[in-house]
């Protein structure tokens, strides 16, 4: 019979005299598809993984800090919400800037999402995104124009991207390549 892979000297494996490696992997598996919308989330995932609900909340916890799991977060399926005046922000920001910026942008209340990736010259000199989700496109950009001001940043370059189309959004595959 094959099993998955365990060593006992090394930290980041289970017991899995203890606890099923099976019933692990089912648990990646599970996760893929997301928290069950219930009361007790983690009880659902043991009712369909043949381990207890204490079992599934120590794996889960121990893969978060290993890094297998960054994090756990909600997928918003904002179009059928009626946001579809969604707008990326795209800051050119100094480096010893963008840190600062980018906690301040994403403290507004109208911000969804806010971080900072490489710029990619020359093409693309950007290094700090900025996400509204509205319903009225003239609200995003007047949204967008109070922030500038607020956050001084009249003179930063910077382009508005307003999305057209909803890609597929889903969570971490962890066992499978659907």
């Amino acid at each position: 019979m094959n099993l998955p892979a365990t060593r006992q000297d090394q930290n980041y494996l289970f017991d899995t005299q203890s606890i099923s490696a099976w019933g692990l992997l089912r648990l990646r598996e599970q996760l893929e598809n997301g928290l069950p919308l219930t009361p007790r989330p983690y009880l659902a995932l043991a009712e369909r993984t043949g381990l207890t609900e204490q079992q599934v909340m120590q794996a889960v916890s121990q893969w978060q800090q290993q890094g297998l799991i960054k994090r756990l977060g909600l997928v918003v399926k904002h179009r059928t919400l009626g946001y579809r005046a969604n707008a990326m922000a795209v800051w050119n920001v100094p480096d010893d800037r963008v840190s600062e910026l980018g906690k301040a942008l994403a403290a507004s209340p109208v911000v969804t999402l806010c971080y900072q990736r490489p710029r990619r010259l020359p093409n693309w000199p950007y290094n700090l995104f900025c996400m509204i989700h509205g319903i009225d496109r003239n609200r995003v950009q007047s949204q967008l124009e109070q922030l500038v001001l607020e956050h001084g940043l009249e003179g930063t370059p910077h382009a508005v991207l307003f999305s057209n189309k909803a890609y597929l959004q889903r969570g971490g595959r962890y066992v499978s390549d659907r």
